[in-house]
């Protein structure tokens, strides 16, 4: 089966959140299970691009609207993701070191999805799937559907992946002409609330709609920023697929951006060495509990909570704990955060940007992970916490619901909490506290079993394949 990917990240070459992991992982395991897949997407100014080679495989131009673009299609020639990767250049558009975040983001991506269609349209075969991912992809299925040069590419089976239903890439319908040539009686493909939406486009044009969790699918019918009774009309064709990890790259037995590597059997010893070396680095006590955030620091995280949530556990807790944050995102909280540096002093740290080396040695180093998030469609980092023997301090929403038990629950393993709230933070910091402190059998047990828990990719990689197999 020759499965084609198109999304706006894939890790390692272009990655904002959890969208790039997926990308960058679900191809290599669909291809160890004997399929051909393979990942389009734009190609950004990245380190990736100038560090690797290239071939150039096709040229083309078509239209945005009265604007005629130039674009290429260059591949990675040595397969060294595993699976075929090409990038879509467009000059003036996507030609750029960020992923989103410009003015034009609109024309941005809707030039690259026709770029796509386009050059799929020139092969001399037709492709078995075309998996779509989030709305940076959304108008692919009704381009293939509706308008009228792609017609023959009506008949190839589309899957939208949802990764995160909050963005949904809304234009004006002033901007419909953007599209090539479609038929005019389908506008009910691209409306929603009197505007163009390319998710909820993709949500009724796709053959079939994958969310990233069980409790994410079942969430969106009645909290997807207006959709929900979209979701509940399409529920027929829509499941949850649980999302993995790498756990090529994820390993912490080999994982080479670690201090000391550790296996369940040496886990003590390993994570006390890569703790140390967090602790030296940020001025935090290596002694007590520590408990870190990495990720995004916007309200769909409730990075919000965290300078109060902070301080309140600090304070309540008589100072027995320690936090490193590890993240960017809302000027005001990375102020607040940062403010908090000076103020405690020996209590918290904060590292303001993204670094993947330092993230691996944190979910090695740390003894719990915080994840608050007011949205967590699947969630990704609690996996990695799992995989490092760190226990996950979730919100109970999503993915964080289907993958964490709390410890006070048969064989749980972790601890979880309902609201997204300070005191809700700072209750579940004071039972982390009391686990680490008073519970060391409770806490043994619990670090070995989190890491013999299975949530690699070789299971969700055969339900895709079994969802587009149902479709043939």
């Amino acid at each position: 089966m020759e499965i084609i990917h198109v999304s706006a990240e894939c890790y390692p070459v272009a990655k904002a959140g959890g969208l790039g992991d997926v990308v960058g992982a679900l191809p290599k395991y669909q291809v160890k299970l004997g399929h051909i897949a393979k990942v389009i997407m734009p190609m950004y100014r990245t380190k990736f691009l100038y560090t690797n080679e290239w071939e150039l495989v096709h040229e083309g131009g078509q239209n945005l609207g009265p604007h005629w673009f130039h674009y290429s299609i260059i591949k990675e020639k040595t397969n060294k993701l595993g699976f075929d990767l090409f990038l879509v250049d467009i000059n003036g558009l996507l030609d750029r070191e960020k992923i989103y975040g410009y003015n034009d983001d609109t024309e941005r991506f809707t030039s690259f999805q026709i770029a796509v269609v386009d050059w799929i349209s020139k092969w001399s075969h037709k492709p078995d799937i075309v998996h779509v991912h989030d709305h940076q992809a959304g108008l692919i299925p009704f381009m293939m559907k509706h308008c009228f040069v792609f017609n023959h590419l009506a008949d190839i089976p589309t899957v939208l992946t949802i990764h995160n239903a909050q963005y949904q890439g809304q234009m004006g319908w002033d901007k419909s002409y953007y599209l090539p040539s479609w038929d005019r009686w389908k506008w009910g493909g691209l409306d929603w609330n009197n505007s163009i939406n390319p998710l909820a486009s993709a949500v009724k044009c796709a053959w079939k709609v994958t969310t990233v969790s069980w409790s994410y699918l079942d969430e969106l019918k009645y909290m997807s920023a207006g959709l929900e009774n979209l979701f509940e009309y399409e529920k027929g064709k829509c499941v949850g697929i649980l999302n993995g990890i790498d756990n090529e790259v994820w390993d912490p037995s080999k994982d080479p951006l670690l201090k000391q590597t550790y296996s369940k059997l040496t886990v003590d010893i390993g994570k006390q060495a890569n703790k140390k070396e967090l602790c030296d680095r940020f001025g935090l006590d290596i002694e007590k509990p520590l408990i870190v955030f990495i990720g995004r620091l916007v309200g769909e995280k409730a990075a919000d909570l965290l300078p109060d949530a902070i301080s309140s556990s600090i304070y309540q807790h008589h100072g027995n704990c320690c936090f490193l944050i590890l993240g960017s995102g809302e000027t005001a909280v990375e102020g607040e955060l940062a403010d908090m540096n000076n103020r405690f002093s020996g209590y918290i740290n904060t590292y303001i940007g993204y670094s993947e080396p330092l993230s691996h040695l944190m979910y090695a180093g740390a003894d719990f992970l915080l994840m608050p998030s007011r949205v967590e469609p699947c969630g990704l980092n609690q996996m990695y916490a799992l995989r490092y023997g760190t226990v996950p301090i979730v919100r109970n929403t999503g993915g964080l619901r289907d993958t964490v038990t709390d410890f006070g629950d048969w064989q749980g393993f972790g601890i979880r909490f309902d609201n997204a709230s300070v005191w809700d933070i700072t209750y579940s910091v004071g039972r982390a506290i009391d686990l680490y402190t008073n519970k060391k059998e409770l806490w043994d047990w619990m670090r070995g079993y989190m890491m013999d828990i299975d949530h690699s990719w070789d299971s969700a990689a055969q339900e895709y394949i079994d969802v587009y197999t149902s479709l043939k």
